[in-house]
């Protein structure tokens, strides 16, 4: 071992860095998808905002056009906020309903769910390298753990029944 680490590259060639250097490239391949992924969703996300700010500017000039007075007692705070409510939720729903809005927030989650992929590939890679499960297969366990509990509840139930109908005898 001592030989070995004096020659770094030697390190790569035993144990887990075996592993790990030999799935480096599927790892180096996602990281290059995640920053091409990553430069789209901010695209999307860019928009998102513009949408809303833009949306949100307009609503308050037509708000300010409608109530030019700064109110003076409570009955007009009421009906300023009416009236904020009013044009604020015409000007939203406009925009979440405009096929410009859904089609950019569907592509925006579109490419979160793909980076989510490759951050979940990249995970199962390095705990494949070092002999560990992945997500999956620990859902698997937990899912066959839940159907064992459920099982073995049931058959203490009916244990018990049949334990109470002897003991009536």
């Amino acid at each position: 071992m001592h030989l070995m680490s004096s020659k770094p590259q030697a390190l790569s060639s035993i144990g887990p860095m075996r592993a790990f250097a030999s799935n480096s490239k599927k790892i180096t391949t996602e990281l290059i998808e995640i920053n091409d992924d990553l430069m789209e969703f901010n695209q999307y996300l860019t928009e998102y905002y513009k949408q809303l700010a833009d949306t949100w500017g307009i609503a308050q000039k037509k708000t300010n056009l409608k109530v030019p007075d700064i109110p003076q007692d409570v009955e007009q705070i009421e009906a300023f906020k009416r009236i904020w409510i009013d044009i604020f939720d015409n000007d939203f729903t406009e925009l979440f309903d405009s096929e410009k809005f859904g089609e950019n927030y569907g592509k925006l989650v579109s490419k979160e769910l793909e980076l989510t992929k490759h951050w979940n590939n990249i995970t199962n890679v390095i705990l494949q390298s070092v002999n560990l499960p992945s997500k999956e297969e620990i859902d698997e366990v937990y899912k066959e753990m839940h159907s064992l509990k459920k099982r073995v509840s049931k058959l203490e139930l009916e244990l018990k029944k049949q334990e109470m109908k002897k003991n009536a005898k």
